[in-house]
């Protein structure tokens, strides 16, 4: 089966061209410009590339969150605009359990790997998961935690942990004094990578993209203004 995954949750855009056994191509790198302008010309080279066009492609992936409100739009906007011209079926993956699936077939037994993204302020998108026999297992929800209140969960664990993520490397930096079970992943493992995604996708399934929705696990600056003029008016 042939997938094409988009990831545009960060300030990294990725894309990749994945068989069930090959990273056919991938195309990953942090930009200044707005995902709307790279991904689409990202996807288009790849595909020549990698002597390869759109009607090849079986099935799309894109992250579904949480992450950045409009990068999360962009790539899930591609994705369903593709699926709908194409009559292909797509995948919405978070972006915390893309994250893990950078350590399939090669995270320590007996290991957590946190994904932990930066949300707004002093709060954090997190999860837990474990390798297990060349598998990714969830091992708590998706969720949004204060800084502090992470970094205490992490310390008090006796299991060996592995940070990965846009913000791993600030909370390894809170915690590698005291916590020697606790490590950071090496930088080519802490960036989204579209590949990645697309091997999660086909472990979840496919589906029709009228499905495909985007998961922010908070809400929107837009909406947290309207709440506090609301407030503001009793």
């Amino acid at each position: 089966m042939l997938i094409l995954g988009i990831d545009t949750s960060g300030k990294t855009a990725s894309c990749a061209l994945c068989t069930e056994d090959t990273v056919l191509a991938q195309n990953t790198f942090v930009t200044k410009l707005t995902h709307s302008q790279v991904i689409m010309p990202m996807c288009k080279k790849m595909l020549s590339d990698a002597g390869k066009t759109l009607s090849d492609v079986e099935g799309f992936a894109a992250v579904s969150g949480p992450g950045s409100y409009t990068g999360l739009r962009i790539g899930i906007a591609a994705v369903k605009g593709l699926c709908f011209g194409l009559d292909k079926k797509c995948a919405g993956v978070s972006s915390l359990m893309s994250l893990a699936y950078n350590f399939r077939g090669i995270s320590p037994l007996d290991s957590i790997i946190c994904p932990v993204m930066h949300a707004r302020q002093e709060l954090v998108y997190n999860a837990f998961f474990k390798a297990e026999n060349g598998n990714i297992i969830r091992e708590r929800e998706d969720g949004i935690t204060p800084v502090k209140q992470l970094a205490e969960e992490l310390s008090s664990l006796s299991q060996n942990v592995i940070l990965t993520g846009d913000y791993a490397e600030a909370l390894y930096d809170m915690l590698k004094s005291k916590c020697s079970h606790i490590s950071l992943a090496p930088p080519p493992l802490r960036a989204p990578l579209a590949s990645s995604l697309c091997y999660a996708a086909m472990d979840m399934g496919f589906f029709s993209p009228d499905e495909l929705n985007a998961e922010y696990l908070q809400i929107t600056k837009a909406e947290k203004d309207l709440n506090e003029a609301e407030k503001s008016r009793k």
